[in-house]
């Protein structure tokens, strides 16, 4: 009855149905990620199941569907780490509101997901604490920073995971991993709780088997909240699942990003496999047309300052005074402060806080930040108006699929463009919604995105869950 990869639409049937109890999803659960975790080690934390129980609701929208949580956001008495020694022991004191609203919901949250330190990372190779694997082939990354997130539901060790995505970080380890990753509106989910990095561009979002999945645990999520002033206060909580007829929307017009698919670096096998799903498309009456996007060549540029300058900035609190890692042998406030954050941060995100520091320093602000704020904004304003000639886009979600663990160790801009066809979208602010559209000769999954204006996520939604009953990409899972 309970199979590995058994989706939430089913695990709700089971449940409603009195077939099954929330305790044996939950055991079943456990036993998965007891046989293949310490392979593929997507967690850094599986909580006990009384903890685990206790902490939510018994009844509501996911009662009884467990899921996992990248460690970048916070529940109340559990320990949040952001995979650093910085905040090894640091335990939170509240819960994130996505948390507490899953809570409510009764989601059984099992553990916590490994991730790139402080979601600094494309890979997952720069936790602290251990190298997650991609479940389609263990010599494999799972894509980053939400690597943990996106290989525990690849791997169906649970059904659904939160993410964090600042450039991608949804996006990129869900294509990777061969499943469906929401990148949602800036503003659409609280961001209170889940500790920053890029406050203007940071953005919870959902990792599942499937879009009618990913859109039921969005559904719980999103929704304003007066303790995160960034919020999009006029949004009203919805169901996003409505809509999900398993048709599109009549006459829809989809824009294909030319630009994109002959972009430098790019894989052919990529390029073949979103060409299909483009037919799968048109095939279903959609209106295609190719555009082109020429500020996309800026993005990853314009990203890499903005986020770094914020992170500089965002981390500058971690520095041995209030919590967290504490180096107790300095003899000088500046001895502790330079100790503490030497050994607490790995050498990415130190390498991350000095970039973002030159960036927004006196002597190279304007020459920087400033000109990468006026990039963003006209990256912004070409979306807004590609938007006036199409309903949505397709781009790629990475250039080539899941990369050896250390192929670019020496190549550290190589793995920053990782973020290539994923940043301009938390640039814009506006949503994205990975999906799994192939698998190379090498049998690793390829991923495409489907881009929307702000807001846009039940057309996104509808337009992605046309796309699965048609095909069967979403049905494919590794062998473990």
């Amino acid at each position: 009855m309970l199979h590995p990869f058994i989706t939430i639409k089913e695990l709700e049937q089971l449940l409603a149905t009195k077939k099954v109890t929330r305790e044996e999803i939950l055991d079943f659960y456990m036993r998965r990620l007891e046989a293949f975790d310490g392979e593929i080690g997507a967690t850094l934390e599986v909580f006990d199941k009384d903890s685990i129980f206790s902490a939510s609701a018994e009844q509501g929208e996911l009662y009884g569907i467990p899921g996992l949580i990248k460690d970048n956001i916070c529940q109340k008495d559990r320990v949040t780490s952001c995979a650093s020694k910085m905040l090894e022991h640091f335990v939170s004191p509240y819960d994130a509101t996505a948390i507490s609203r899953l809570k409510q919901a009764g989601a059984l949250l099992v553990g916590r997901a490994n991730m790139d330190e402080f979601a600094m990372g494309s890979s997952t190779e720069t936790s602290a604490f251990k190298k997650t694997k991609n479940p389609w082939n263990h010599e494999r990354v799972p894509g980053g920073s939400s690597g943990g997130s996106a290989a525990a539901v690849a791997a169906g060790l649970v059904p659904w995971a939160l993410g964090s995505d600042t450039g991608g970080s949804v996006s990129q380890p869900s294509g990777l991993c061969g499943i469906v990753g929401i990148k949602p509106t800036y503003g659409l989910v609280s961001r209170y709780g889940l500790i920053a990095y890029g406050s203007s561009v940071d953005q919870i979002g959902v990792m599942a088997k499937t879009v009618y999945d990913n859109a039921r645990v969005l559904s719980v999520i999103a929704g304003k909240d007066s303790y995160d002033a960034s919020m999009q206060q006029s949004v009203i909580k919805k169901d996003y699942t409505a809509q999900l007829t398993g048709k599109l929307p009549e006459n829809i017009r989809i824009g294909v990003v030319e630009n994109a698919l002959s972009a430098q670096g790019i894989e052919s096998e990529i390029v073949s496999a979103i060409e299909h799903g483009i037919s799968v498309f048109e095939k279903n009456g959609a209106l295609i047309k190719r555009i082109q996007l020429p500020t996309l060549d800026y993005a990853a540029a314009t990203y890499f300052i903005l986020s770094r300058a914020e992170a500089a900035s965002n981390l500058a609190r971690f520095d041995g005074v209030r919590y967290g890692l504490r180096n107790k042998k300095a003899k000088t406030l500046s001895d502790m402060y330079h100790a503490t954050r030497h050994d607490g941060f790995g050498e990415e995100v130190r390498a991350r806080i000095l970039v973002g520091n030159y960036v927004i320093s006196a002597g190279h602000a304007g020459e920087f930040y400033n000109n990468a704020k006026k990039v963003q904004r006209l990256i912004s304003h070409e979306f807004t108006q590609a938007f006036k000639d199409v309903d949505v886009l397709i781009m790629p979600t990475h250039p080539a699929p899941a990369f050896k663990f250390g192929a670019f160790a020496d190549n550290k801009l190589q793995m920053d463009l990782q973020d290539y066809f994923t940043c301009a979208m938390n640039l814009a602010g506006i949503p994205a919604l990975s999906l799994p559209c192939g698998i190379t000769q090498d049998n690793l999954p390829i991923g495409f995105q489907i881009i929307g204006p702000h807001l846009s996520e039940e057309l996104l939604y509808q337009v992605g869950h046309a796309y699965q009953q048609e095909t069967d990409w979403h049905t494919k899972n590794p062998d473990l």
